[in-house]
């Protein structure tokens, strides 16, 4: 029997409500809601839309997840056969793309954010349509309220929307793409900003550091963002580290390359104090892998809204973002020591953009690193905070 009522389908608030059998309601932050069926089809998920609420009540939505569940065990798989029997739908079309480029993204954030934003600002107008009905006018109306507003997020939604109706033109379901160049001329242009995070100068970090440390916060929160700084690594690459990725004999952490932007393997020489933040780190094992879980979801890694939390409470979000503490790195490695770029950059995890200069660079230049890396370790830690 399902968990939901028809009163607590009317009532739900934004996020994802499971009802059973695999079976959810998706309720976006502007309250449309629409059903979802999560099922495996030759051992890979599949994402089915239902169609939305209130159009599709809870009845046929359970209906339809019978049906379909009852095609599996059939060995038919329900997607294939919607696109075989009929135009795909604005939202099937999605889920195949989804579906596609699952494999070859980096992370479950990206993904989670990429269905996200055609959730909130595309399928309420477009997500039951037949992709071929889907018109020039029909973009622009998700586009327009958006475009002046929030103009990175809606380059996003266009460039998603685009990427759905390209794989629907490869398919043979539409002639033109409705999200193309033909509706530039609909949308103001807008200035190319290239925008920062917000860094603290390198001769600030101390301070910073003490009141984080001073602060009501969570040890691991703290050590965490401590770790951080004394790495030069990206938030995630710290809060998902786990004690494996650590030798200390040999004081080096090795960042998986499912877990770097380059997508390659990446050693870490670890400072005195980035060794001593991982000693007091032991004390908040879990009983899970994780060097800094969750003081909330036990097994958990901590999320990146921790430690931007962290950041506020203490009257740093204004002048800092966590990331911002690789740029407080750098530029303390280029005004403060004779490191040489390479090595800078390599620090960063950086590539090279230069593809013939960097074809000379064969080693990951470790031991220089180390040094620099010693260098700004003491600098942050002996400075007055």
């Amino acid at each position: 029997m399902g968990k939901l009522t028809a009163a607590e389908v009317k009532s739900a608030g934004p996020g994802r409500h499971q009802d059973g059998d695999g079976l959810y309601l998706r309720v976006t932050a502007r309250g449309s809601k629409s059903w979802t069926l999560r099922i495996s089809v030759d051992g890979k998920r599949r994402d089915i839309g239902l169609g939305s609420w209130p159009e599709v009540g809870l009845g046929d939505a359970r209906r339809k997840t019978a049906e379909l569940r009852a095609a599996v065990a059939d060995g038919r798989d329900p997607l294939a056969d919607r696109r075989r029997g009929r135009t795909p739908t604005f939202r099937e079309a999605a889920e195949a793309v989804y579906e596609m480029n699952l494999p070859r993204w980096r992370s479950d954030r990206h993904a989670k954010a990429w269905w996200q934003t055609l959730e909130t600002y595309a399928m309420a107008a477009l997500g039951e349509a037949p992709v071929d009905r889907v018109r020039q006018s029909d973009v622009l109306g998700c586009l327009t309220p958006i475009w002046a507003t929030k103009p990175e997020t809606a380059r996003r939604v266009r460039q998603r929307i685009r990427a759905v109706l390209r794989w629907a033109m490869a398919h043979g379901y539409v002639e033109h793409n409705a999200a193309g160049e033909a509706i530039d001329g609909a949308l103001p242009a807008m200035p190319k900003v290239k925008s920062h995070h917000r860094a603290l100068h390198y001769s600030q970090v101390a301070e910073a550091l003490g009141s984080i440390d001073a602060s009501g916060a969570s040890e691991a929160s703290k050590l965490c963002f401590r770790f951080i700084a004394l790495t030069a690594a990206r938030s995630g690459e710290a809060r998902n580290a786990t004690w494996p990725e650590i030798d200390f004999h040999a004081a080096a952490w090795t960042v998986p390359a499912s877990r770097m932007k380059a997508n390659a393997e990446h050693r870490v020489p670890l400072s005195e104090p980035a060794l001593e933040v991982l000693h007091r780190a032991k004390g908040l094992a879990d009983g899970s892998e994780l060097i800094f879980p969750s003081p909330l979801r036990p097994g958990r890694p901590l999320s990146n809204m921790t430690l931007t939390e962290l950041l506020k409470k203490t009257g740093l979000h204004d002048r800092a973002t966590v990331h911002g503490l690789r740029s407080s790195a750098r530029t303390f490695a280029l005004e403060q020591t004779d490191a040489p770029w390479a090595v800078a950059e390599a620090m960063l995890a950086h590539t090279l953009g230069d593809q013939v200069q960097a074809s000379y660079i064969r080693g990951d230049l470790f031991d220089r690193r180390r040094q620099l890396m010693d260098h700004w370790a003491e600098y942050i830690t002996t400075q007055p905070q």
